[in-house]
Order: C-alpha cells, then sequence, then structure tokens
C-alpha cells in the first residue's frame, strides 16, 4: 500500500475543519431564528454538517492520519474570518451562509476536482449538499419582498463578506503548507478561479434579490 498523498491529507483537513466550524455556526445561527421552523431547519442542517466532518476524518484515519492535526494549520484562518463576521441578526446570519459560506465551497469544489477518486468524490459530495444555501436565499428573497429598504443593508453587508471569503481563500492558496500549496499551483489556474467565484457571486446576489 502506498502512502497517502499528503496534499489529500492537507485539504481533507482544510474540509474537515470547515464542516466542524459550520456545526458550530449552524448550531449557533439557530438561537437567532425568529421561530420554532426555522430553529428546527438549522438543527437538521447543524446535525448534517456534524455528520459530514465524520465522513471527512474518517478517512484522514483510514489514511493514516489524525483528524486534529490535519486540521490544525487551518484554525487560526478560519476562525479569524467568522469572528470578523460574527453575524448580529437572522437575516445577516443566513446572508453570510448563503455569500460567504457559497465562495468557500465553490473555492474547495475546484481544488477537490484535481484529486484522484474516492477523495475528490467524497469532497464534492459533501460540498454538495445546498440545503442551507437554498433556504437561506428564500429567506432573504422573503425578507426583501416584505420590506424592500432590507436589500441595501443586506447588499452591503455581502460585499462585505465576499471581501473577506475571497481574502480567506487567497490565504490558503498562497499557504505555505507544502504538498497542498503544490497541489493548487499545479492543478489550479489561481487568477481564472477568482474570476470565476467572482462570477459565481454576481449570479447567486442576483438570484437572491441583492444588489451587487
Amino acid at each position: 500500500m502506498s502512502a497517502p498523498d499528503p496534499a489529500v491529507i492537507d485539504l481533507l483537513g482544510l474540509v474537515a475543519y470547515g464542516e466542524l466550524l459550520a456545526f458550530d455556526r449552524l448550531a449557533a445561527d439557530a438561537r437567532l431564528a425568529p421561530d420554532l421552523r426555522r430553529r428546527a431547519a438549522l438543527g437538521e442542517m447543524a446535525a448534517a454538517e456534524i455528520a459530514h466532518y465524520r465522513w471527512i476524518a474518517d478517512r484522514i484515519t483510514a489514511l493514516g492520519a489524525a483528524p486534529d492535526e490535519a486540521m490544525a494549520p487551518y484554525v487560526e484562518a478560519l476562525e479569524a474570518y467568522h469572528d470578523s463576521t460574527e453575524p448580529k441578526d437572522w437575516l445577516a446570519a443566513v446572508t453570510k451562509a448563503y455569500v460567504g459560506d457559497a465562495i468557500t465551497d465553490d473555492f474547495l469544489r475546484q481544488i477537490a476536482d484535481g484529486l484522484a477518486e474516492p477523495d475528490r468524490q467524497l469532497i464534492l459530495d459533501v460540498l454538495h449538499d445546498s440545503r442551507y444555501a437554498e433556504f437561506a436565499a428564500a429567506e432573504i428573497r422573503a425578507a426583501i419582498a416584505a420590506d424592500p429598504r432590507v436589500a441595501d443593508r443586506l447588499s452591503m453587508w455581502a460585499r462585505r463578506l465576499v471581501g473577506e471569503a475571497l481574502s480567506q481563500a487567497g490565504r490558503v492558496a498562497a499557504a505555505d503548507r507544502g504538498a497542498l500549496t503544490a497541489l493548487i499551483a499545479r492543478r489550479v489556474d489561481v487568477p481564472a478561479l477568482f474570476q470565476r467565484l467572482t462570477d459565481a457571486h454576481t449570479a447567486r446576489m442576483t438570484a437572491a434579490g441583492l444588489n451587487n
């Protein structure tokens, strides 16, 4: 049995920590929900995220690495992003999920496309779960329909989020992570990647009724 590619361990660690943080945030965001229906919906999504984390953590273990060690290099950067974009209310929370999280997931999908199976498919399966994005978009559209003035506030917040998310993605792409850095350099055209991320963000904003 050949030794696992260190880049695979690095990327799986990044995805695993992202899923663990997603669980934490969904559980916290549920407390901002305006009613029990929405609170329950986010609770169910949090449960899905911790299941995703377990899939990735189990794969890291199967490859002979420790999940906590694989995640450790990303703790500071990802927590800094979330600390700097802490939502203050329900609509800010769902906008963050819809805008910021989607950019991060798009970035990871692009990198995962360079992996061999089964790791490529595992990561894509985890990132493909779009229930929270669909839920968040519906909440944003409903809020704008009820009060069109909400669009301006959420659009400004979304622009801040996209700037922070792209900066975070750039730090990961440029980080001195050895194998992962080499994988990104070998497989990903970074300027083209950022253009695709920006284009997808523009389409996402339009679909939710937000201003670019």
